[in-house]
């Protein structure tokens, strides 16, 4: 068996930046064993399995070791790929975390993703040695979310990420207000899906531009993941949902062989 595959930068214009992701398009759906291999094959962040059906998609997301319920980078590689191979946009997926979509805006691809409750909570045991700084608020969403005094903060963050994995739910977003042509700075350590820190994560931006919307009183953020690589997006809270819209650019694509 031959499938094509593709690997996009997402959420960047320009290659070696922004969060890749691996896109395959198979025609019949695989098994569940078999995506889990070709993901910890990959070793990417996320690989993207997206199969037609009418006039939608079933998309599914693999970390090198777990199916995740939401992967904004890969949904936008995706997109990004099936507009290549002459797809007309807008798509639709149909994922675990429901009914998504993408279209094109102004060059750009733009994700529509339901927005994610939080709530204050205590600092539980264990985040400042984790942190290895003080939060001044914690916050809980899918993921565990401190808030920091500074987006320079936010970049000097050196975190033990064997302490973060034994934190609840093993993964932590650090974030704070302002940076140098954003309004919000944020990063994401995720070793309970074996990523130490993911590079542009559209999942947290659903988690935390509910929070700064209220807190900054506007509804349209330019929000920066201040990763090694880096990357960009454009979010908007309207009606419980978060629109981010990015960019993406293709780094390399090939077939990948499997026994019959």
């Amino acid at each position: 068996m031959h499938l094509p595959y593709w690997i996009v930068d997402a959420f960047t214009d320009r290659i070696f930046a922004g969060n890749p992701a691996a896109v395959l398009l198979p025609e019949v759906p695989l098994s569940v064993g078999l995506m889990r291999y070709i993901a910890a094959e990959n070793n990417l962040s996320e690989t993207a399995f997206a199969v037609r059906e009418a006039d939608q998609w079933h998309l599914r997301w693999f970390t090198p070791t777990v199916e995740v319920d939401l992967c904004g980078h890969a949904t936008l590689a995706t997109a990004f790929v099936l507009r290549r191979e002459g797809f007309t946009p807008p798509f639709r997926f149909r994922t675990r975390s429901g009914l998504l979509s993408a279209e094109d805006q102004d060059g750009l691809i733009v994700l529509d993703f339901p927005a994610r409750a939080h709530k204050e909570i205590a600092e539980p045991a264990g985040l400042m040695e984790a942190l290895r700084d003080a939060p001044t608020r914690v916050l809980q969403s899918a993921d565990l979310i401190a808030v920091l005094r500074s987006p320079e903060a936010v970049r000097d963050v050196k975190p033990d990420i064997d302490r973060i994995a034994r934190l609840p739910g093993g993964s932590l977003i650090v974030t704070a207000a302002g940076s140098r042509n954003a309004d919000i700075t944020s990063r994401y350590f995720a070793p309970r899906y074996g990523i130490a820190e993911d590079p542009v994560t559209g999942a947290l931006h659903t988690q935390v531009v509910p929070y700064w919307a209220r807190v900054l009183g506007k509804t349209t953020l330019t929000c920066h993941q201040a990763s090694a690589r880096g990357g960009t997006m454009q979010c908007e809270l309207r009606e419980g949902r978060v629109r981010m819209a990015g960019a993406a650019v293709m780094y390399a694509s090939g077939t990948i062989h499997l026994p019959n």
